[in-house]
């Protein structure tokens, strides 16, 4: 039965990545008319791949994606080395609570062009208007309007922050610029093409999932790697520690040769992977982590993904975060939903979602900790039933239905 839009919200999503376009899709289901405002004029997810877990493949689930478009490779656990001598650690681990769905390892621009297809494409309620080179300078939270570069002003009956850790809506929502802190450590990301060679059956052969090697000695540093793209791509994350706080001399691009020179010393079983042809550039990227923010809401304005909690990738949770808040903010406001109730769905948002963003921000910050201390690299298994169980939005739902379900369907 086709959804009456006719009384739908205006919506204005700032920022047009996973966490805009997830939201944008779940709201686009629910009748709500949506525009994705987007400040690149080519908006494309390059250059690295990312884990979607179980608790975000149930939300995509109901969104409708195509496993076959994301083109994930199953996620069944993780084999750890020796960084010295190349032997295979006592910290491998495999997943062993699987029911119908698996966690799936995908190049972002495979996800990406999914969720945009979700959007703009035929489906549930009017198609996502997705505006490019729409950069966002203000929003006023209380009005629910958003100030566009060229002057123009969009009113809505909600405003989405997804622009990011360098989000202009949050600045907006909190009354003062909020910046990311340094932790210590860098990367070196980048995407090789996998290819079968006898010196890397450690890749091929073995659980499905992440391969990782990390110092015992001296300056902390990590390689991790695994397949995406059906298998024909390997993700390749280098982390060292940095002390560098500034951008000055900073250089966005590497060599294999700089790789090479940061990892000295480690297993000659690591260095055939940077003989594999490449796929993506050698990107270099500062790890930050966004401080604790005293509210995620204003009004008609609230925050999600990055914006909301930017972290470090040491828990793979980063991405689901976002989607579990974007179908969150849905569920609260189903079709139907009139533009005098948004600041109260906001609300509920905010106590539903703030303290779990907030757990895995912390606990990613705790895993490094870890690492950099010589503990496990998979500290999250004591914590994995929290993260990988949680149904977001059978959560919201039962939230929807407590606080607004008898006095909405009363009006």
């Amino acid at each position: 039965m086709a959804i009456d839009s006719s009384n739908a919200l205006q919506v204005a999503v700032v920022g047009a990545g996973i966490a805009g376009l997830t939201a944008a899709i779940a709201l686009r289901r629910n009748g709500h008319h949506v525009q994705v405002f987007e400040a690149s004029q080519n908006k494309t997810e390059v250059g690295a791949a990312l884990g979607v877990p179980l608790n975000a493949l149930r939300v995509l689930d109901y969104l409708g994606f195509s496993k076959e478009y994301l083109k994930g490779v199953p996620l069944s656990g993780a084999l750890d080395f020796d960084a010295e001598n190349g032997e295979e650690g006592s910290r491998s681990w495999s997943m062993s609570d699987e029911k119908s769905m698996i966690s799936l390892l995908c190049h972002r621009n495979d996800l990406y062009e999914e969720l945009k297809r979700l959007a703009i494409g035929e489906g549930e309620g009017p198609p996502v208007k997705l505006r490019l080179g729409a950069k966002v300078t203000a929003c006023d939270p209380e009005a629910g309007t958003i100030s566009l570069v060229n002057d123009e002003v969009v009113r809505a009956d909600l405003v989405l922050g997804a622009d990011g850790v360098n989000s202009v809506v949050r600045t907006n929502i909190i009354g003062e610029v909020m910046k990311a802190s340094t932790s210590g450590v860098s990367c070196f990301r980048t995407v090789f093409e996998l290819r079968e060679v006898p010196e890397l059956k450690w890749i091929t052969e073995g659980v499905s999932g992440a391969r990782t090697f990390v110092s015992k000695e001296g300056p902390f540093r990590m390689a991790l790697m695994y397949p995406c793209r059906n298998g024909t791509l390997l993700n390749f994350i280098g982390f060292y520690a940095d002390s560098q706080d500034s951008e000055e001399g900073w250089a966005p691009t590497a060599s294999r040769e700089d790789i090479m020179a940061k990892f000295q010393g480690f297993s000659p079983k690591l260095f055939p992977v940077l003989d594999l042809p490449s796929h993506s550039e050698i990107f270099r990227w500062h790890l930050r982590v966004l401080p604790v923010l005293p509210t995620w809401i204003r009004g008609r304005a609230a925050l999600l993904g990055d914006a909301a909690h930017a972290t470090l990738p040491f828990l793979a949770q980063g991405a689901a975060m976002a989607i579990e808040e974007a179908g969150s903010i849905a569920a609260l406001l189903p079709a139907g939903t009139k533009p005098e109730d948004v600041p109260e769905r906001l609300k509920a948002y905010q106590d539903i979602r703030k303290d779990r963003g907030e757990f895995v921000r912390n606990e990613s910050v705790e895993q490094l900790n870890s690492l950099m201390r010589g503990g496990p690299i998979v500290r999250y298994q004591g914590i994995q039933s929290t993260l990988l169980q949680y149904d977001a939005l059978e959560v919201a739902r039962e939230c929807y239905e407590q606080r607004f379900g008898h006095s909405s369907s009363s009006k």
